[in-house]
């Protein structure tokens, strides 16, 4: 019997780079530099540095680059603390339709396989389109998405994981599709990690997918086998979730309509259903000239899932990096506390930061069903804010910066990792790797490109 992993893994073994329009091949190389950045960010936050100190005693050596750093560990762990990197500062790429995710979470599965495979700087470009189409067309075929369900979108990861990691890897059709379903029949993630009280597992899931993206793919190589109806077969994810799923999503102008096109950043390092939320109050904070001490309220009129997850109870009194970066009030206190959101808002310090915390309870969140109603093709969100002294200001926004119908500009991505870098990184280390990536295409051998990726000043 087919199954719909089948079509996917066929498309996965047979991509190259010449398939791919040149507009696709420049996001990518965008999405890469954003990344990177994201990484050098990344690489020097607590979590990431306990990470490390743990895989560093169990991982093997081998061909893969750590990113920032440049050791070289095996395909597994080193795609793990990569993606780690990445991801920890909640500061990467956002797709968001039924379900969200953060494609560039698997990039480091493409990273590690190429490198293993020898492959050239086209072939890792090519892995990483691939893990863009997948990942967000897995997000756009469940009605609901599985987050509606409680479950977290890094059981989606596991589907598309290694199949990027094959492709690299040399697999064939037959092969890959062992590997989805090696990694997604045992990789379902719940969403409690992004419920209530945040922990560092937040952003670690979807990099575990990843990894065990890459595991799957390695053991699909020797032979391994893994269920072919992991998806829409018995006891597949179609039969487990109850929801509606359309897989013809999956395979309608696949190789034609690239989602990696549809895909935006982030401007913020937040959960990305705030991003809205802060340009509108950030609007009218700024536009207004108001001061803390002169608001009285202020009221988003947002979705259902945004006053749930964002607003419950324990985000308005956050205490760690990871309840803040998900908390709509806090977010929007920091926009009028310090007129900015930004990394330096999510220190212990100032996350207890008086003035911040005497904003909170400022903030009402209201689910509004006409804003639910053209949602996800618009992230429609109303603020407003009243006065003490009974002034009121309103905004409404349909889409944030870093949306592709506003994206950030080459300036802007250059601008944000060089930001992300300092601590870390020198200018020179940033203007290589800048430089690397924008020839990434040119480079017969992607372990060139990796070596640029490290910090040497």
């Amino acid at each position: 019997m087919s199954h719909i992993t089948e079509p996917l893994a066929q498309f996965a073994a047979g991509l190259r780079f010449e398939d791919l329009p040149g507009e696709v091949v420049s996001a990518a190389k965008r999405f890469l530099l954003d990344s990177v950045g994201c990484a050098l960010g990344g690489a020097q936050q607590h979590d990431v540095a306990l990470a490390r100190t743990v895989l560093t005693e169990t991982a093997g050596t081998g061909p893969c680059r750590v990113l920032v750093t440049g050791e070289l560990w095996d395909p597994v762990s080193a795609s793990l603390l990569n993606a780690l990197m990445i991801r920890v500062m909640d500061y990467n790429d956002i797709y968001w339709k039924q379900d969200p995710s953060h494609p560039s979470d698997l990039i480091p599965a493409a990273m590690a396989c190429a490198e293993r495979a020898g492959r050239s700087g086209a072939d890792l470009i090519t892995g990483i389109v691939l893990a863009y189409e997948l990942e967000q067309r897995l997000c756009e075929v469940s009605f609901p998405g599985i987050r509606e369900l409680g479950w977290h979108h890094a059981t989606l990861t596991a589907v598309a994981a290694p199949a990027a990691a094959g492709c690299m890897l040399g697999l064939d059709a037959q092969q890959i599709q062992h590997a989805m379903g090696i990694a997604g029949s045992h990789c379902c993630t719940t969403g409690s990690v992004t419920a209530g009280k945040l922990t560092m597992m937040k952003n670690t899931v979807d990099p575990m997918a990843t990894q065990a993206g890459v595991f799957a793919a390695l053991l699909a190589q020797q032979g391994y086998t893994g269920p072919e109806h992991v998806l829409d077969g018995k006891e597949g994810f179609s039969h487990v979730f109850d929801s509606e799923w359309r897989w013809e999503i999956l395979t309608e102008g696949l190789g034609r309509d690239w989602r990696i096109l549809s895909c935006g950043m982030k401007f913020f390092p937040t959960e990305a259903l705030t991003h809205a939320p802060i340009s509108a109050v950030l609007d009218l904070v700024i536009e207004n000239d108001l001061e803390p001490e002169e608001i009285e309220e202020v009221t988003i009129y947002s979705l259902a899932r945004a006053a749930d997850i964002l607003a419950d109870p324990s985000k308005y009194d956050p205490r760690t990096k990871e309840t803040a970066d998900h908390s709509l009030p806090y977010v929007l206190a920091a926009a009028i506390a310090d007129r900015q959101v930004t990394p330096r808002q999510f220190t212990p310090e100032k996350i207890m930061d008086p003035v911040i915390r005497e904003q909170l309870h400022k903030i009402k969140v209201v689910a509004d069903p006409e804003i639910e109603a053209v949602f996800p093709e618009l992230q429609r969100v109303r603020a407003v804010i009243t006065t003490t002294d009974g002034r009121r200001f309103e905004e409404q926004l349909d889409y944030p910066k870093g949306d592709p119908r506003n994206p950030l500009t080459d300036e802007e991505i250059l601008g944000k990792m060089r930001a992300l870098a300092q601590g870390i990184a020198s200018p020179d280390d940033v203007d290589r790797m800048h430089e690397a990536i924008g020839r990434a295409e040119e480079l017969e051998d992607v372990r060139r490109l990796m070596a640029e990726l490290a910090v040497r000043s």
